[in-house]
């Protein structure tokens, strides 16, 4: 089981991370999450379309205390777009700063 579980993780990373100009980080947090990589992407588009940047998966206060962060840009514009990775609620949707985290 913990075989096929690591083997899952590993081919939900490699797609996510195919799908996008940059690298997943945060997978050592994904055993820890109810939401996939996957479910995550959708829920972050439909509240900011554009194309993923960036995106991670950490430990930040609210919500579950679990989240996807994502950079989403759209034309020049960039929003950081967080979700909680426990309840797949939208935790932030802002734009993002000069000085992103």
């Amino acid at each position: 089981m913990a075989t096929y579980r690591a083997a899952l993780i590993g081919i939900l990373i490699a797609t996510v991370s195919s799908r996008t100009a940059s690298a997943f980080n945060g997978e050592k947090y994904l055993p820890e999450a109810s939401v996939t990589p996957a479910q995550a992407r959708g829920t972050a588009l439909k509240t900011y379309p554009g194309k993923i940047v960036s995106q991670e998966l950490e430990k930040e206060s609210g919500g579950s205390g679990l989240r996807y962060s994502f950079v989403i840009r759209h034309h020049t514009d960039k929003h950081e777009v967080g979700i909680d990775a426990k309840t797949g609620a939208v935790l932030e949707n802002s734009v993002e700063g000069k000085n992103p985290d």
